[in-house]
């Protein structure tokens, strides 16, 4: 028997999917691959463990008051304590939050850390704060979530608009309120506050480690394979960095600046200096500037989408040339949309496998900070490239076993980990 698992309303077109909403098909499509002993839990995978709203009110240097809307929302914690980034942007929701918790309680089954799956996020533009306003920002948020946070019940890192300097503020905070410091509340803070080496660029390896793997049985290289990449933050950037020093051309850069493209190759170093002095790509004279629409079309074997979610939609999938689609992002493929790339014979490889180095060096920070024995880079770099080959092979295997896409494959490993945790836990009371 199949489980029906989501009531998507039919009025709702691919485009108006949110992201729950896309979650929510997802698990729908999964369920009939996974085992009958585990079909009456698939419902679990549909309900958060618990979300939290919270009204965050910040003094402002100009001695007014303002107040932002804030979230943590745990989705699953059958595998472990919570586990997810926390981001600061103008267009944070709570469904939003609850889809991104969700795929964090997927995402760390694939790679098999013994995590559950956790977000966070406040509605604010942080580029509109001073430093110390994003500072009062940040603690007064971190005192009301305080209650959910522990390094033994739920573990936040930096995602969108945040970083080490914020979590630096938020392991402070948190040690404050509890009377001592507990360095493993969070992870991505700065080594000098038992941060991990190669953390900064673990997201970004994770997806050219993972491009690599698929490229190899794909019988592509990627020694000069063109690569176009949407969204030049820390993901973006250390990637296309990583495929160039392995020989790849970068042949088109996005940003929610601009388009800058250019046939024979951008100089990524020098396309990461002008970004930083000029707040986005746009105006580097390293290429053609084109227009967003055209990034699409862009003559590439391999596209990585790091950006935001919800980039690719029909539209867009069908104008999409590469050989090889890399999901850097959370959530940026619609439904539909990967139904078309799966028609054209574009293999996707998914969020909760391609961008999990991120939240796999997330463990080993956790783990050193717990332990107070911190290892190389070399060693953490190595480790990761291990776990990330260890389970894109397991993805692969599954997919081409069942004739069903990475994704799905990906989804049913990870779905398959947190239910039998269910399983075998039992119900209480």
């Amino acid at each position: 028997m199949t489980t029906t698992v989501s009531r998507i309303p039919s009025y709702l077109s691919a485009e108006q999917l949110g992201p729950w909403e896309t979650f929510l098909v997802q698990v729908e499509r999964v369920a009939p691959h996974l085992p009958a002993d585990l079909q009456p839990l698939i419902p679990i995978l549909t309900r958060p463990t618990r979300a939290l709203i919270v009204n965050v009110p910040v003094r402002l240097d100009n001695g007014e008051m303002a107040h932002f809307e804030g979230y943590r929302v745990q989705h699953n914690l059958a595998r472990g304590p919570g586990k997810g980034g926390i981001r600061y942007h103008p267009d944070v929701t709570l469904p939003e939050v609850m889809a991104l918790s969700a795929w964090m309680t997927v995402k760390n089954a694939v790679v098999n850390v013994p995590f559950g799956g956790a977000k966070g996020g406040v509605r604010v533009d942080p580029r509109q704060l001073s430093t110390a306003e994003l500072e009062r920002l940040t603690r007064r948020y971190t005192s009301e979530i305080h209650i959910l946070l522990g390094q033994d019940k739920d573990i936040p890192a930096p995602d969108i608009n945040t970083n080490e300097q914020v979590m630096a503020w938020l392991m402070d905070t948190y040690s404050m309120n509890e009377g001592r410091t507990s360095m493993g509340v969070v992870t991505g803070k700065p080594v000098s506050l038992g941060g991990s080496l190669g953390r900064r660029d673990a997201t970004g390896r994770g997806v050219f480690v993972s491009t690599a793997e698929a490229a190899r049985r794909l019988g592509l290289d990627i020694a000069g394979a063109r690569v176009a990449i949407q969204g030049f933050g820390n993901v973006g950037e250390a990637a296309a960095r990583l495929f160039s020093d392995a020989g790849a051309r970068i042949v088109a850069v996005q940003d929610s600046s601009g388009t800058i493209a250019n046939p024979a190759g951008l100089d990524v170093r020098a396309l990461k200096t002008w970004s930083t002095a000029h707040q986005g790509v746009a105006g580097a004279p390293f290429g053609e500037q084109i227009d967003g629409d055209s990034f699409w079309s862009t003559d590439a074997e391999i596209l990585v989408a790091a950006a935001m979610e919800n980039q690719i939609h029909p539209a867009t999938a069908r104008r999409i040339r590469a050989r090889i689609l890399t999901e850097g992002a959370n959530g940026p493929t619609s439904p539909e949309a990967d139904l078309i790339l799966q028609d054209r014979g574009i293999t996707v490889i998914p969020d909760v496998l391609a961008n999990a180095g991120g939240v796999t060096v997330s463990y080993f920070e956790w783990v050193q900070d717990i332990s107070a024995f911190f290892w190389s880079e070399d060693e953490i770099n190595a480790r990761l490239e291990r776990i990330m080959k260890e389970a894109f092979s397991a993805v692969w295997e599954t997919a081409t076993a069942k004739g069903i896409s990475l994704r799905t494959a990906a989804f049913v490993l990870g779905c398959d980990r947190v239910l039998r945790a269910h399983k075998v836990r039992g119900l209480y009371p």
